[in-house]
C-alpha cells in the first residue's frame, strides 16, 4: 500500500473504541538550554520554538520565521525572557501584549463572536488577534462580531475571507467510509500494532474504512471531532509494505521519519487525494475556526490549498510530519486558505509513531 504516509495537548470530548489504544501521559519539554546556542534551522525551528512557549508561558505571546531570514523569532515581554530566548539560539522581539493578553482575547471571542464562519488566532508578527470571517457571515451577524472585535481595538485585526470555512470531506481517492471520501494522513503505530490517521470529521462519519477497491483497511480506534480534528483507524492486518511514506501523485514518494511542530512562517506541503500536493506558508497556530458541525481549537493556518477529498491528507515539512488536513475556504484553482489539525496531538495521546 504505497498511498500510506504522521505529540501535545491531551483533548476533551475524544471517543476511544476498543481496539487497545490508551491515553498516554504528556510529557514535559525539555529546558532550553543556559549557554547561548547555534540558530536553529528552519526544520528545527519548531522544537525550539515549543521548547521556549514551555519555559516563558506568558511572557510570550508567540514566534514566527522571519521571512527573509528564516530566522527565528520570539516575542517576549521582559529582559529576562529575552535572554532565554537568545540562549536558545533565537531571535528575541519585545512586544506590547502578553500571551496572557491576547488569549484573554481569544476567550472573550469563543463566548461572544463564537458564529459558524469565524474563526480567529494569534498573529505574532504584528502581536495581534486576527478574526477572520467568511463569505457566510453577514446581517445581524456580522455587525456582532465587528462590534465585538471593536472593543478590543488595535489588538484585533479583522478580514473577509472569500467562500465558506468548511470541512473537506467527499471526493477523492484513497479511503471510504460511511458514503464518504477522505485522504489518509500518515502511517503510524504502536508496538507491532498499525493504525493511520485521518481527519476527525472523516471518522465521525463511518467506522470502517475501504480503499478504492473495496478492500478493508481497518476500523476506527479514536476519534475526536469537535473541538479536535482527527481519527485513529487500526489496520485490519499487518500492512504488507510497512514503510511511512506519503504519495506525492507522480513525484514519487517521501519517507517520513519524524513528527514536529509547525512555526509560523515555515514553508510546508500537503498531500491529498483530491487535488494532490501543494505547497504554502504557515501563517497562524493554535487557530480557532467555527465550522457548521462546531469549533475546533488549535489548529495551523496555511495558505495551502485544499478542495473536498483533502481531508485528513498528510501536512509535513520534508521528513517531518505536522498535521492533518482539516478544512478551510477557496479551492486550488484561485487559493485559499486551509487549517490543519497537529499530528502531535493524537501521537502523544495515544502513545503513537510514525515509521
Amino acid at each position: 500500500m504505497n498511498k500510506r504516509h504522521g505529540r501535545a495537548r491531551a483533548a476533551a470530548g475524544t471517543a476511544a473504541a476498543a481496539a487497545g489504544l490508551t491515553a498516554a501521559a504528556l510529557v514535559a519539554a525539555p529546558p532550553a538550554a543556559a549557554a547561548p546556542a547555534a540558530p536553529a534551522s528552519p526544520g528545527a525551528s519548531g522544537a525550539v520554538a515549543a521548547q521556549l512557549a514551555e519555559r516563558l508561558g506568558a511572557r510570550s505571546a508567540g514566534s514566527y520565521l522571519d521571512a527573509s531570514t528564516q530566522e527565528l523569532v520570539v516575542t517576549v515581554t521582559d529582559a529576562a525572557a529575552a535572554r532565554t530566548v537568545r540562549a536558545a539560539g533565537a531571535r528575541a522581539r519585545t512586544v506590547e501584549r502578553s500571551g496572557t493578553d491576547l488569549r484573554e482575547i481569544m476567550a472573550e471571542l469563543k463566548r461572544d463572536a463564537t458564529v459558524p464562519g469565524t474563526a480567529w488566532a494569534v498573529d505574532p508578527a504584528s502581536n495581534q488577534v486576527v478574526l477572520s470571517m467568511d463569505g457566510t457571515v453577514e446581517g445581524a451577524a456580522l455587525e456582532k462580531v465587528k462590534a465585538e472585535a471593536a472593543e478590543h481595538g488595535a489588538a484585533v485585526r479583522t478580514e473577509r475571507v472569500a467562500g465558506e470555512f468548511r470541512t473537506f470531506t467527499a471526493g477523492g481517492q484513497a479511503i471510504y467510509a460511511g458514503g464518504g471520501r477522505c485522504s489518509l494522513g500518515f502511517n503510524v503505530r504502536s508496538g507491532s500494532t498499525y493504525y493511520f490517521l485521518t481527519a476527525g470529521h472523516c471518522t465521525a462519519i463511518g467506522s470502517t474504512w475501504t480503499d478504492g477497491s473495496g478492500r478493508t483497511l481497518g476500523t476506527n480506534a479514536a476519534s475526536s471531532f469537535p473541538g479536535n480534528d482527527y481519527g485513529v483507524v487500526r489496520y485490519s492486518s499487518t500492512p504488507q509494505d510497512t514503510r511511512g511514506v506519503v504519495h506525492l501523485y507522480g513525484g514519487g514518494t517521501q519517507d517520513i521519519t519524524q513528527a514536529g511542530n509547525a512555526t509560523v512562517g515555515q514553508t510546508v506541503t500537503r498531500s491529498g487525494s483530491t487535488t494532490g500536493v501543494h505547497r504554502g506558508r504557515v501563517t497562524a497556530l493554535n487557530q480557532t475556526v467555527n465550522y457548521q458541525e462546531g469549533s475546533v481549537s488549535g489548529l495551523i493556518r496555511t495558505t495551502v490549498c485544499a478542495e473536498p477529498g483533502d481531508s485528513g491528507g498528510s501536512l509535513f515539512a520534508g521528513s517531518t510530519a505536522l498535521g492533518l488536513t482539516s478544512g478551510g475556504s477557496g479551492n486550488c484553482t484561485w487559493g485559499g486558505t486551509t487549517f490543519f489539525q497537529p499530528v502531535t496531538e493524537p501521537l502523544s495521546r495515544y502513545g503513537l509513531s510514525v515509521y
